[in-house]
């Protein structure tokens, strides 16, 4: 989540979304970009039919009994009319749908929880939620940090972690309960690739977790940034982060 299109202002636009509406699709790893021409769900598609065999695939082998499912902060406040609205979530909703219902038991849904005044946060926080006042729980309403549906409906029981910052790793609640889960995998749907599902992959990394990304179950509200973390984790991390379209993790997820 989080972190959006530069505003007319020069500040950043709102964290779920661009005001103006732009167009969005999804880059696989190691595809060349495709033509902007198409509606959104063309090009998450048609990103995933681009994706050769060789590609997608995991390359360190079969997933084993040891794998959770992190889903990140799939909620409300994203995927309708707020600041922070991400505009293609919809689009990928059926993907992280599948995974999660796929095995609901194993899955843990991170929720990012805004405080209720801007001067509850700490730090450099404060000013952030000074910019977006309209999304601390004194002006937003508290059913808005819900899950979305169908996704509520898989709690339990499925997981919910709750978190306050970009990283679902600090308090330790989520690495305890994977421990006690007994995972030594995650597989990481959810929103937005390029801030909060960036700080889940590499605290997970940092844990020394195997990941494997769901590359048509991710979005973010920026065409721009989504395709350079995709590029990313696969020439910079691709010892650490596998990257596979939905259907290879329904298939070999059992």
């Amino acid at each position: 989540m989080l972190v959006g299109c530069p505003s007319e202002s020069g500040e950043n636009a709102a964290p779920g979304g661009c005001r103006g509406g732009e167009r969005r699709r999804l880059l696989l790893p190691s595809v060349p970009p495709p033509a902007r021409a198409g509606s959104v769900w063309q090009r998450v598609s048609g990103a995933a039919e681009g994706m050769s065999r060789k590609q997608n695939r995991l390359k360190f082998g079969a997933l084993d009994g040891g794998c959770a499912h992190v889903c990140v902060d799939m909620q409300r406040m994203f995927a309708e009319e707020t600041d922070w609205k991400t505009p293609w979530m919809s689009r990928v909703l059926p993907n992280v749908t599948a995974v999660a219902a796929h095995r609901p038991a194993d899955t843990v849904f991170t929720r990012f929880i805004p405080p209720r005044h801007a001067e509850d946060a700490r730090g450099t926080w404060r000013r952030y939620y000074e910019r977006w006042s309209s999304m601390t729980l004194e002006h937003l309403d508290p059913t808005m940090v819900g899950l979305v549906e169908p996704l509520a409906a898989l709690v339990p029981p499925a997981a919910v972690v709750d978190k306050s910052v970009y990283s679902p790793w600090m308090t330790g609640t989520l690495h305890h309960r994977l421990r006690r889960m007994e995972a030594t995998t995650v597989i990481i749907t959810g929103c937005e690739t390029d801030v909060c599902v960036l700080a889940t992959v590499l605290g997970a990394v940092d844990r020394g977790y195997r990941v494997v990304i769901v590359t048509d179950a991710l979005c973010s509200s920026s065409d721009e940034t989504h395709d350079a973390l995709m590029t990313l984790y696969d020439r910079r991390y691709g010892a650490q982060v596998e990257a596979v379209t939905t259907d290879i993790i329904l298939d070999v997820w059992n």
